[in-house]
């Protein structure tokens, strides 16, 4: 009996491990991103698209992937879920290009997310029972935060005292570790119809591609960019009267329509995707302002950074807890009000900040404020629904999720620049020193490539030309810079704002009762 209480624990760390790693993932590489652009001599636009393109990659698949894990195998798509993490892992270790970070961790690495979190959920379910499942949910759970909480501690740290290729390195060695143990793991087989939705998969990962793509494309100055949002909404349209026609035809359909009816079910969805609307948006407008205008280095962008996860992690933590008998709408309303006070505090603090500690009150203010999201959001939404169908849901869950933190980092990065060069056009245009020539490239320049840049790239740049010149462009761009990223901080602003109004509406409907599994899904 203790051996098997022994190899239980064992599995319950080893899945944690593989959860760490998921979450940690992304904050790695938003910490770092002045680091691989200079390595990589490559750009910012370039690198927050790569990042937003694996959170896209990860919603748009992941309810296929959920039907691929039940229709070859949990434990195989557990395992495909991990090579193809550690592809991407591996691809940063030794990338030297932009591509490589295109083609290899956001869309492998993106797949390889959206099969491991269901594929996940089905083994804990299905390797545990009684206390044990509990334990095993509330340990990779804890793995999940924690790894939220010090990731961007960790991915600084190591970024600035070795490489920030080492922290993915190191995501490549655990991985490894998990594959070496997969003995411990037994499969869970899939008893349900195995007919599949292919249209409907289709026209998700469509919809939810086409308006990322699109909003990726237009930061990048391409060209189509109306037809792809247009394709993408139109997609996601037709998804949704397709699943009602199939379902109403009594045919298997990618997405339950069903699961709309229950009201609550369908605010606490639309919560979950604008709280990482909010959370997108900061993790990329935030990283940017301290490396590209305070010029920190990545282990002083993680700690400025690391009142905000710690913050979250700690509310989140305390709130799951000691809610006494306060009304969960209440909580979540409590959450979009401190959120929303965080970042309007965020907003005059930017173009003023001469350091990181300016923005410690708002972070943690903004951190309180998602911790108290997180600590409700997932068993509101989950509880309506009665216990057989919590899997679907909390995958329909995660994908609005991972679309809300896909869709913030890209239109917030877009709207970022795209203010930049209407700003710094502007600028150039009124100033008085700078000739009719130097406009025009400035123009011209702005339109084929706008990019954040610090005083010291720009002053590199403008290398060999006049000293009146120079100080004009850096006077510029130390006025630009900040406005775009005020205006970027719109987006969770925004964002926050329609939050609280969803946190108004649930007040207004009754108290769920709880499911018994609502607390037993990673969404």
């Amino acid at each position: 009996m203790a051996e098997q209480a022994q190899g239980s624990n064992r599995l319950a760390l080893l899945l944690a491990a593989a959860m760490f790693v998921l979450v940690v993932d992304t904050s790695l590489m938003n910490v770092s991103i002045a680091s691989v652009v200079e390595d990589l001599d490559t750009t910012v636009s370039g690198v927050q698209g790569a990042i937003a393109l694996e959170a896209l990659v990860s919603a748009a698949f992941i309810l296929i992937g959920s039907k691929v894990a039940d229709l070859f195998g949990r434990k195989r798509a557990f395992v495909l879920g991990l090579l193809g993490y550690a592809t991407g892992a591996v691809a940063m270790t030794f990338a030297q290009g932009l591509t490589a970070i295109i083609v290899f961790w956001a869309v492998i690495g993106g797949l390889g997310a959206s099969l491991l979190l269901p594929s996940m959920q089905a083994l804990i379910h299905g390797n545990f029972q009684g206390a044990a499942q509990k334990k095993a949910y509330a340990l990779v759970g804890a793995a999940s935060g924690i790894a939220a909480a010090v990731g961007p501690l960790l991915g600084g740290l190591l970024t600035t005292t070795l490489s920030w290729r080492v922290g993915f390195a190191l995501e490549a060695v655990v991985i490894v570790v998990v594959l070496l143990n997969l003995r411990l793991i037994g499969d869970v087989p899939y008893t349900g119809p195995r007919r599949v939705d292919g249209v409907g998969a289709v026209l998700s990962a469509v919809g939810m591609g086409g308006v990322i793509v699109g909003i990726l494309v237009w930061q990048e100055g391409g060209e189509y960019v109306g037809v792809l949002i247009a394709v993408g909404l139109v997609a996601l349209v037709s998804l949704a009267r397709w699943l009602v026609r199939r379902r109403r035809a009594g045919r298997p359909t990618l997405i339950d329509p069903d699961l709309f009816r229950e009201d609550r079910f369908r605010l606490g969805i639309g919560s979950q995707m604008l709280q990482n609307i909010a959370l997108g948006g900061m993790m990329i407008a935030l990283p940017i302002f301290l490396q590209m205008v305070l010029e920190y280095n990545a282990l002083e962008t993680g700690l400025t950074i690391a009142p905000l996860s710690l913050t979250m992690f700690a509310a989140a933590l305390l709130a799951g807890r000691r809610t006494g008998g306060r009304r969960p709408a209440a909580v979540i309303r409590g959450g979009w009000a401190l959120l929303l006070l965080g970042v309007v505090a965020l907003l005059p603090v930017v173009p003023r900040a001469e350091s990181g500690w300016a923005l410690v009150v708002p972070l943690i203010v903004a951190g309180a404020g998602l911790g108290l999201l997180l600590s409700q959001l997932n068993n509101y939404t989950l509880s309506p629904v009665s216990d057989e169908r919590v899997s679907e849901a909390a995958g329909v869950n995660s994908a609005a999720g991972s679309f809300g933190l896909s869709f913030g980092l890209a239109f917030a990065g877009a709207i970022l620049l795209a203010t930049l060069s209407l700003t710094f056009t502007r600028m150039a245009d009124d100033s008085s020193v700078l000739p009719p020539a130097a406009k025009t490239q400035v123009a011209q320049a702005l339109q084929d490539d706008a990019q954040v840049l610090s005083d010291t790239q720009l002053q590199a740049q403008l290398r060999g030309q006049p000293p009146e010149i120079q100080e004009e462009m850096l006077a510029i761009n130390h006025d630009a810079r900040p406005l775009a990223l005020q205006v970027a901080l719109l987006i969770p602003l925004l964002a926050a704002l329609l939050g609280f109004v969803n946190g108004m509406r649930m007040l207004r409907r009754p108290d769920p009762v709880a499911s018994e599994r609502a607390d037993l899904a990673l969404a």
